[in-house]
C-alpha cells in the first residue's frame, strides 16, 4: 500500500545533488492535485530532469573530469538515463499507459544511481 503519485512529487537519486520534481503529461485519471502518474513516466528530460550534478563514475562526464583533474572525483552534469520503468507500481489501479506509480517506486539509472521518491505530492489517494 502506498500513496499515489501527483504533480508536486520529488525524486532523488544517490548520485545525484538536488532533489528534482516529476514532470506528470496530462491523462484520463487524475488525482487530487492533478493527473496520476504511471509506470511510463520515465523518460529523461521530459519526465525526469537532471539532479544536478553526478558522482558516479559510470557517467563519462564526470568519468573524464575525474580523469583530468588527475583522479579527484569531480562530479560531472547529471543525464539521467533510465534502464526501464517505474518498479514495483500498483496493477490494480491502472491508466491507459499502466500501473500507476506509488511512493515506494524506483526507476534504475544506467550510470548506477537508483531513482526514488522522495514526495508522492499527495497524502489522500492510497493505492
Amino acid at each position: 500500500m502506498g500513496f499515489c503519485c501527483c504533480p508536486g512529487t520529488l525524486l532523488s537519486c544517490p548520485m545525484g545533488l538536488t532533489p528534482a520534481p516529476l514532470t506528470i503529461l496530462p491523462k484520463m485519471l487524475m488525482g487530487p492535485t492533478g493527473p496520476m502518474a504511471t509506470c511510463m513516466d520515465c523518460i529523461p528530460f521530459l519526465n525526469i530532469v537532471p539532479f544536478g550534478v553526478c558522482k558516479s563514475l559510470l557517467n563519462p562526464s564526470t568519468a573524464a573530469l575525474t580523469a583530468a583533474a588527475f583522479g579527484v572525483l569531480t562530479p560531472g552534469p547529471c543525464i539521467p538515463t533510465p534502464v526501464g520503468i517505474w518498479i514495483p507500481t500498483k496493477p490494480t489501479v491502472m491508466s491507459l499507459t499502466g500501473p500507476v506509480l506509488i511512493n515506494n517506486s524506483m526507476l534504475i539509472c544506467a550510470f548506477g544511481g537508483v531513482i526514488k521518491i522522495n514526495l508522492p505530492g499527495q497524502f489522500k489517494i492510497m493505492a
